[in-house]
């Protein structure tokens, strides 16, 4: 017997309201000298990526743990510096907030 007022959620469904509130499962990034590069969203990203990032202790080693090696080596290659990554994910997480706190709920 259900009970009154109970709400479920169904995951595919929360999933995507908040993917579609913060722009989907992956951050791109225009470097200086026009490519884009991507990560993953901080939401949606796998466990071994998040434990990563949150090992990091150096501006690189987060940037490296953020980007990827390959990725990492191109934005280098554009002319930027580790400690951008970190003001970057910062800017990430507070859209973040804002976006989730204006989510929709159905």
């Amino acid at each position: 017997m259900s009970k009154p007022n109970r709400k479920r959620y169904v995951m595919q469904q929360v999933r995507q309201q908040f993917e579609d509130a913060v722009g989907g499962p992956e951050i791109e990034l225009e470097l200086l000298n026009g490519e884009v590069i991507t990560f993953p969203h901080p939401l949606f990203a796998e466990d071994e990526w998040s434990t990563r990032v949150d090992e990091a202790e150096t501006n690189r080693d987060k940037a490296h743990a953020i980007l990827g090696d390959e990725q990492y080596d191109k934005f280098v290659a554009a002319g930027h510096q580790d400690a951008e990554i970190g003001i970057l994910f910062l800017a990430v997480q507070q859209d973040m907030q804002s976006q989730v706190k204006k989510r929709p709920t159905r």
